[in-house]
């Protein structure tokens, strides 16, 4: 028969706050082990099947949210992550690689204790779901659009986007490798005033390729309007 003891793994370099979670969970009927890093993570994950990962950002070698990236890719553990910041747009980053809680130092072992019960206490998510979560994410090159919550990610950064170079990016991937032409690019943009003069979509292009880094993802074609290039050849 299956143990009801929940078995916690804890990714964080800082020993002390280490021990402290380790003693305290164990009080609460937890069972917690502790590792400092990724390496050593993965060994523990081999030797041991636990119930959820307590994962600090800030660690030596790969970092929080490269970790969680990968254990997202290959298992539904539930992760709860660390970050000593606390900065509104880790916590996005942190939530959108895959942890299912953010949880920003220092903290009251009690709020991590609530946060672990309410995680474990979610039913598990149903396989379909991943393929749902793949089918509102457009990738180009190093970056990833989430159709869901608007953000776009350049690897572990945040790119912001206004609302209007939202609308031209989704599109653009949307009509990927196709000519659009201005009045089609347009017509994307909800609430935009419509002019034979206005050039503001020309403007709003050039915003974005900067934001983009590369101007050959967005090809102007002459006379006609522009094509979105998802893999352009370096210049």
């Amino acid at each position: 028969m299956k143990s009801l003891t929940k078995h916690i793994l804890i990714v964080d370099d800082d020993p002390k706050l280490g021990q402290l979670l380790e003693r305290y969970l164990g009080e609460q009927q937890l069972t917690a082990e502790v590792v400092y890093d990724g390496v050593q993570m993965d060994a523990a994950l081999v030797n041991t099947s636990f119930d959820l990962i307590i994962l600090d950002i800030m660690l030596p070698g790969e970092d929080g949210l490269s970790i969680a990236r990968r254990l997202r890719h290959d298992s539904s553990i539930p992760i709860i992550m660390l970050s000593a910041r606390g900065e509104d747009i880790e916590k996005i980053i942190g939530l959108e690689v895959g942890a299912d809680d953010y949880l920003a130092k220092p903290f009251n072992p009690r709020e991590l204790l609530a946060r672990i019960r309410a995680v474990l206490r979610r039913p598990a998510a149903p396989s379909e779901n991943s393929a749902e979560k793949n089918s509102m994410i457009r990738s180009f090159g190093p970056f990833q659009l989430n159709l869901s919550n608007r953000l776009l990610l350049k690897g572990d950064q945040a790119v912001e986007l206004t609302s209007g170079e939202y609308e031209l990016l989704e599109a653009f991937l949307e009509n990927s490798n196709q000519v659009l032409s201005r009045d089609q690019l347009i017509d994307h943009l909800k609430g935009y005033e419509r002019s034979p003069y206005d050039r503001s979509i020309d403007v709003r292009i050039t915003r974005l390729r900067k934001k983009l880094g590369n101007n050959a993802y967005i090809r102007a074609v002459r006379g006609v309007g522009y094509m979105f290039i998802t893999q352009p050849q370096e210049a």
